[in-house]
C-alpha cells in the first residue's frame, strides 16, 4: 500500500489530535505506511501558514474546495464545527476522496444519509471520529459479551457527562445554536454513547427521550449581551436494543465536576461490566461463577495482551491516553482503505447515530417513544 497524501481541514482541538495522529500512526503501526501531511486548511491564512508548520504539513491553504478536488490529495480529513461536515464531505466524495469526519455526520438524519449514500455509491473509505471505542478495553468488553462470559445480557446503562458549561457565565458559542451545534450536548457528547452502547449490543430498536436547557442564556463573547441558548444542555433517554436487553442514557454538558464522564454498566446473566473513560486503562468484570466468599469486581488494566496495546507498550498497567486511541482510529480507517474494507465507525454507522439523536429529539418533543429499527441496517 502506498502512502496516502492527506489534506486536514480545521486546526482547534480535534484538528491538532489529528495532526498528532497522522504522524504517530506509522510508528506504533509499521504495517501501514505513514500518511503524507500533505495540506492544512484553515480560514486564518497565518495561522493555517503557522501550525502546518510545526505540525508537519508541507503546505497550508484557505481554500478547502480546491483541497477536495486537488487531484494529489486521496484522503481528506474534517475537523471543522458540526454544521460545515456535510457541504465539505461531500465535495469530497464526489471528488473521489476517502474521508475522515469528526462527529457527528451532520445536523440531521436526512443529511447524514445523503452523504452515506453518497459515499457509498463513490466507492470511497469513511471514517468517523468516534475514538472512544478504539480503546483496547472497549474490544476486550465486546469479546466477553459476544462470548456469552458475561451471559444473557439484561440492561445497559450508559452515561457521557461533562462539565465544560455548567458556569452561566461561561460565554456563547457556536455550540448554543441549533444550527451550527445540532442538539447540544446530545450531539456534542451523546453521539459518542450512542455509538459506544451499539458497538458493543447491537442495534437500538426504539428510544424515549427527555431533553432540557438549564442556561438559557449566556454572554455574548464581544458585546457582553446576553444571547438566548438554543439547543439543550441535558439530553436522557430509556432504549430498548433489538438483542431484547433495555438501557438508559444520561447526558449532560453541565454536569459540575464531571470531565469526561463517558461510563457504562453492562449487567448480564452471569456477570457484569463496568467502565469509565476518565479511568481509561481499566475495566472492572464481576463473575457469577467466582467462589462465593470471594465474588466481587475485579479490576483488569489495560496490558499488550489487549489488541493494539502492544504497538504503544510493551508493559502492562502503564496505560494509554486519548491521543493513542485517535492513532488506532487512524490505522483502522488505513486498513479499511487498504482492504477496501468498511469499518464499524464508517459514515453508516455516522448516519445512525444521527438517526438515533433525533428520535431522542423528536421523542421528548413528542412524548412518545420512538422506533430506530427501521434503519438497523
Amino acid at each position: 500500500m502506498k502512502s496516502l497524501k492527506f489534506g486536514l481541514i480545521g486546526t482547534g482541538f480535534m484538528g491538532k489530535a489529528h495532526a498528532i495522529a497522522l504522524r504517530s500512526v506509522g510508528t506504533a503501526f509499521p504495517s501501514v505506511p505513514s500518511p503524507v501531511l500533505a495540506c492544512l486548511v484553515d480560514s486564518n491564512a497565518e495561522r493555517a501558514s503557522s501550525l502546518a508548520k510545526s505540525w508537519g504539513f508541507a503546505q497550508s491553504s484557505t481554500d478547502w474546495q480546491g483541497l477536495c478536488t486537488d487531484p494529489d490529495i486521496d484522503v481528506v480529513d474534517i475537523c471543522t464545527p458540526n454544521h460545515l461536515h456535510k457541504e465539505m464531505a461531500l465535495a469530497a466524495i464526489g471528488a473521489g476522496k476517502h474521508v475522515y469526519c469528526e462527529k457527528p455526520l451532520a445536523l440531521t438524519t436526512k443529511d447524514a444519509a445523503e452523504i452515506a449514500q453518497a459515499a457509498r455509491a463513490a466507492g470511497v473509505r469513511t471514517s468517523m471520529g468516534f475514538n472512544y471505542m478504539c480503546n483496547p478495553l472497549i474490544e476486550l468488553a465486546k469479546q466477553a459479551i459476544e462470548s456469552g462470559e458475561i451471559g444473557e445480557i439484561f440492561s445497559f446503562c450508559g452515561n457521557y457527562q461533562e462539565d465544560y458549561l455548567s458556569d452561566p457565565a461561561t460565554p456563547f458559542s457556536w455550540r448554543c445554536l441549533r444550527a451550527q451545534g445540532g442538539h447540544g450536548a446530545l450531539a456534542d457528547l451523546g453521539t459518542h454513547l450512542i455509538n459506544m452502547a451499539e458497538y458493543l449490543l447491537g442495534p437500538i430498536a426504539s428510544v424515549m427521550g427527555s431533553m432540557t436547557t438549564v442556561h438559557r442564556q449566556r454572554p455574548d463573547p464581544a458585546s457582553g449581551e446576553m444571547r438566548n441558548v438554543e439547543n439543550e444542555d441535558i439530553a436522557q433517554a430509556l432504549v430498548r436494543f433489538a438483542c431484547g436487553c433495555t438501557g438508559t442514557m444520561d447526558i449532560s454538558r453541565i454536569a459540575t465536576g464531571k470531565k469526561c464522564g463517558l461510563t457504562f454498566e453492562i449487567f448480564g446473566s452471569k456477570g457484569s461490566l463496568s467502565f469509565d473513560q476518565e479511568r481509561m486503562n481499566e475495566l472492572r468484570v464481576y463473575k457469577t461463577s467466582d467462589d462465593e466468599k470471594l465474588r466481587g469486581y475485579r479490576t483488569i488494566l489495560a496490558g499488550p495482551q489487549h489488541p493494539d496495546y502492544a504497538a504503544f507498550c510493551p508493559a502492562p498497567g502503564h496505560g494509554l491516553g486519548i491521543n493513542d486511541l485517535k492513532v488506532i482510529e487512524v490505522k483502522n480507517l488505513l486498513k479499511s482503505i487498504e482492504n477496501d474494507e468498511a469499518i464499524f465507525s464508517d459514515f453508516d454507522n455516522g448516519y445512525r447515530v444521527q438517526m438515533i439523536t433525533d428520535a431522542i429529539y423528536d421523542s421528548s418533543n413528542e412524548s412518545r417513544w420512538v422506533n430506530t429499527e427501521a434503519a438497523a441496517n
